[in-house]
């Protein structure tokens, strides 16, 4: 074979990943599109108001999170910015930034233009079919890889095509049908691949990619600060508000990166073969769902917070249940993630959870500044306690993400003496 020959093979060819496998710059700019898509789904349910509003969303969130989810898995098995992979991949995220752009429009079509559900659908059939025929090809002569992702075209089928019924028939029936399909779609890909043959070759690029799509969610809280009060003058109480609303995203970052995700990548590095992809599937794939679903909520709550916080009325129910409730699941989700991680509760986030809830009639019915108050103390006092508590332990697992660092400090601090 002439050698243009065989360059054109190798850039068809997919590379196989191995434990050193790391994040790259092409996964980033793909999230991109999910920033938009995030911030979209807020403003979905600030617009609607209500709780089927928020309901929709929430199918809406699942749909993004079942399309980000797989690319992720495809990106731990291949070098997905290299050949065919990336220009797959590249179709799929202009598919996927349709999805996003039809949001505000995916249950109720605008008049004019193209019929916006529709869009919506077939744009999410898009992504799902360059997704498994990508994966085949990175399955390459794994034989049971390639069995394992023929099985999920039968979800996929079932998910999609309940998504394209929901979207030609339209009305109330276009929320339920949305939900079966996606309802299938998870469960019947949970029960045919737990204990199977997926493969996560590296941790640190799993644990890393999903770093990234929390810090993704946590810059959606951010954004969401500015929005409420984005075309209001200066005032005392938007700078406390802001103020609180940042401590609030920064207690948020606190509880997981701090400690939590490097222990839970040690986790997941230690485990080999279905062990490991079982714990990347039950703690990754579908309990973080919960993770990012209480961020999303919880920027909602402070968008409302914000738009109100010159006000002296109550808070109000909505903004209250999406403030302390979307907290509230986010630290419900990292107590259920590391118990299937590491195996043991954590009670100080679940106590913290349970208060969130009980408090809501409370922060629904003082001003919003009170509430972001109460949000803030909640949380904070939880990384507080966590930190100071389990200080040793903690010091341990932050040494052990970055040994050559600390190693560095001790010799500069030996030297010093």
């Amino acid at each position: 074979m002439s050698e243009p020959g065989r360059e054109r093979r190798a850039a068809l060819r997919f590379r196989t990943s191995d434990e050193s496998h790391r994040v790259t710059t092409f996964e980033l700019f793909f999230d991109l599109v999910f920033v938009f898509a995030f911030t979209q789904v807020t403003h979905y349910m600030s617009d609607s108001h209500s709780a089927l509003g928020v309901l929709q969303a929430m199918i809406i969130l699942g749909i993004l999170w079942w399309s980000w989810v797989s690319y992720s898995w495809l990106a731990n098995q291949t070098f997905v910015d290299e050949g065919m992979v990336r220009v797959g991949m590249s179709v799929a995220m202009a598919a996927m930034f349709l999805v996003a752009l039809v949001i505000p429009e995916a249950f109720e079509d605008f008049p004019g233009g193209l019929h916006a559900p529709l869009v919506f659908a077939v744009s999410y059939l898009v992504v799902r079919l360059a997704h498994l025929l990508l994966y085949l090809g990175a399955a390459a002569d794994d034989r049971p890889l390639r069995d394992q992702v023929l099985r999920t075209f039968v979800a996929m089928f079932l998910g999609t095509g309940f998504v394209l019924a929901g979207a030609i028939v339209g009305g109330p029936a276009q929320t339920w049908l949305w939900l079966l399909g996606l309802t299938l779609d998870v469960a019947y890909t949970y029960l045919t691949g737990h204990g199977g043959n997926w493969r996560v070759h590296s941790a640190a690029h799993w644990a890393e990619r999903f770093g990234l799509i929390v810090i993704l969610a946590l810059g959606e809280s951010i954004v969401a600060i500015g929005v409420g009060v984005a075309q209001e003058p200066i005032t005392t109480e938007i700078v406390i508000g802001s103020l609180l609303a940042i401590a609030l995203s920064v207690a948020l970052w606190w509880l997981y990166f701090d400690v939590v995700a490097i222990a839970a990548e040690h986790e997941l590095a230690r485990r080999k073969g279905a062990d490991r992809a079982n714990l990347a599937i039950d703690g990754y794939t579908y309990l973080h769902f919960l993770i990012i679903a209480g961020v999303v909520l919880s920027a909602l709550g402070v968008e409302q917070a914000m738009h109100h916080v010159n006000d002296s009325d109550p808070l109000g129910l909505f903004a209250g249940v999406a403030l302390f409730g979307g907290t509230s699941l986010y630290l419900a989700g990292h107590a259920a993630f590391w118990w299937r991680a590491g195996g043991r509760l954590k009670t100080w986030r679940l106590g913290a959870a349970a208060l969130l809830i009980a408090v809501i009639p409370l922060g629904a019915a003082v001003p919003a500044l009170a509430s972001l108050a109460i949000a803030v103390a909640i949380t904070g006092a939880v990384a507080a306690i966590e930190t100071l508590a389990y200080a040793q332990g903690r010091a341990e697992i932050r040494a052990s993400a970055h040994p050559r660092r600390d190693q560095a400090v001790n010799q500069e601090g030996t030297t010093g003496g």
